[in-house]
């Protein structure tokens, strides 16, 4: 299972980090390790020694078959499933490797970096690009976002990393996170919804 996220797919969470409602020339893709993955509503715990760590909540998409090079036209063929999760980020240690020019993968694949809640079969939705999604964090909501505001929409996304990885059955697809990122702290309660669903619930500790 390979484990993909996008960087700097919403016009505002762009201009909150970086001042500009900037849209990049191709999508910002790294990945994270499988170790990564946080499921089953088992707690996320809080690295101290990463400083800040922040949440970014984003719609994620499941691979559904094996795929190489696809035609943006088919890629809505090769997911099956969506649902609500968190791209935790060691803030401070992005932006020092961000200064240095160096990759990501320290500050966002660390352990249980890649939270993901329950997933929801596509056929449940009229349109993948019209998903409204938001988290609480204890009974407040912190962060909301539509898939409708993606700079570039799944099926781009699918096709674009096709052409340098082979995608296959049960990978995933962080899509990118909207304006609203902020601080995790130990004894969060953190809900993650799809439309009127909760699909995510769990504790930092």
């Amino acid at each position: 299972m390979k484990i993909f996220a996008v960087g700097m797919n919403y016009a505002q969470h762009n201009k909150e980090l970086h001042g500009t409602l900037l849209k990049t020339d191709e999508p910002v893709i790294f990945t994270k390790a499988d170790s990564a993955l946080l499921k089953d509503h088992k707690p996320f715990f809080v690295p101290d020694e990463l400083g800040r760590i922040d949440y970014e909540t984003e719609l994620v998409v499941r691979i559904c078959r094996l795929g190489k090079t696809i035609p943006e036209r088919f890629a809505h063929r090769y997911y099956d499933a969506v649902t609500v999760g968190i791209d935790f980020t060691a803030r401070e240690l992005q932006r020092k490797l961000s200064q240095a020019g160096q990759p990501w993968e320290l500050c966002k694949g660390f352990d249980g970096s890649a939270a993901i809640g329950e997933w929801v079969e596509v056929d449940k939705f009229r349109d993948i690009q019209a998903l409204r999604f938001h988290l609480d964090i204890n009974g407040q909501t912190v962060q909301e976002g539509c898939s409708c505001d993606m700079l570039y929409r799944v099926d781009e996304l699918i096709a674009y990393i096709s052409r340098f990885f082979t995608l296959k059955t049960g990978d995933l697809i962080f899509t990118g996170t909207p304006a609203g990122v902020g601080p995790i702290r130990v004894g969060d309660h953190l809900e993650g919804w799809l439309e009127e669903r909760k699909v995510l619930d769990f504790y930092a500790r």
